[in-house]
């Protein structure tokens, strides 16, 4: 799970597996992993950790977790961040292994403290949630903060969250839209969402539709479902774009068509009102679109809009 919600709603999210350390791993030449693999036959361990590191990837991209756990674990146990990491997100996920969020607690602390910063970030969640630890803010933001600062735009959208509603920090819309930003800039597209948020409502920012469209426009291109409906909004209300019911016809069949049910009934409202030529023109947009774009995501919770409802 990420932080959701162009609403930014005042819940911490749990962390999703963000694959954080995949650069890490193809930096391991394939042709050792395939050595690796050979010499592995038999074995719990090859000794190397940067080895069975990438033999536990090769067996996640598999869908292998119980061979990847087998892996990981004498990597971890060595010390390397990446393996203690994924080796964490799968005890927290009961993949491969009975759930046991104590043991991820543990691993992803260790990694965290190696700097891995999605390692920081799920550990933050967890401590704002009191999975498998006691409830602790203060331990959540500075997991958070660590994150953030290390670059990782999850911990940074976190973080921004944290500061828009006042969650263990002090309520500060100006770092809030600062964090949103550094994620958003890194194509995260909650963060995106939400920074356009705050440009339409001039919340730490300027109010400034035109910025609001160009980010809200970034997440829906991302493949954000809760994007697309809201970029339709600004088509069908011309704030920040051009007035265009066929583009926002075409933004909410897609948001349709990746769970955004809050898209159904404009594009019912908005065809009332449309052309014929109009509506005709929208569903080849959006079929053109579907076919040449991957599944919309339903990221987030919100079943709401702050730019319908307003």
């Amino acid at each position: 799970m990420t932080r959701d919600g162009f609403l930014l709603s005042g819940t911490l999210a749990m962390a999703v597996w963000f694959t954080g350390f995949t650069g890490w791993a193809q930096e391991i030449p394939a042709q050792k992993e395939d050595v690796a693999l050979s010499n592995a036959a038999g074995k719990e361990s090859t000794g190397d950790p940067a080895a069975e590191f990438a033999l536990g990837l090769r067996y996640r991209k598999n869908g292998d977790y119980a061979r990847a756990a087998e892996w990981y674990a004498p990597a971890a146990a060595q010390g390397l961040a990446p393996a203690q990491f994924e080796l964490g997100y799968l005890y927290e996920n009961g993949k491969g292994v009975q759930r046991d969020y104590e043991r991820a607690i543990e691993l992803y602390h260790s990694a965290a403290e190696q700097g891995h910063t999605t390692a920081a970030n799920n550990l933050a969640t967890m401590y704002d949630r009191g999975i498998g630890v006691t409830k602790s803010l203060p331990e959540a933001i500075r997991w958070y903060i660590a994150s953030a600062k290390g670059g990782n735009p999850m911990g940074q959208c976190n973080l921004a969250s944290a500061y828009y509603t006042g969650t263990g920090v002090v309520e500060d819309y100006a770092a809030a839209a600062r964090w949103f930003r550094a994620s958003a800039e890194q194509n995260f597209s909650p963060a995106e969402r939400n920074l356009a948020a705050m440009y339409y409502k001039g919340q730490g920012v300027a109010l400034d539709y035109d910025e609001a469209a160009k980010w809200m426009r970034r997440a829906a291109e991302n493949g954000d479902s809760q994007a697309a409906t809201e970029i339709g909004s600004l088509y069908e209300q011309g704030k920040g774009v051009r007035l265009d019911y066929s583009e926002a016809y075409m933004w909410y069949s897609v948001a349709a068509a990746g769970g955004d049910s809050r898209s159904i009934e404009r594009m019912k409202s908005l065809a009332n009102i449309m052309t014929a030529k109009q509506l005709r023109v929208a569903k080849q947009r959006a079929e053109a679109w579907k076919q040449n774009n991957d599944k919309m995501r339903p990221d987030g919770s919100m079943a709401e809009s702050s730019l319908l409802n307003q």
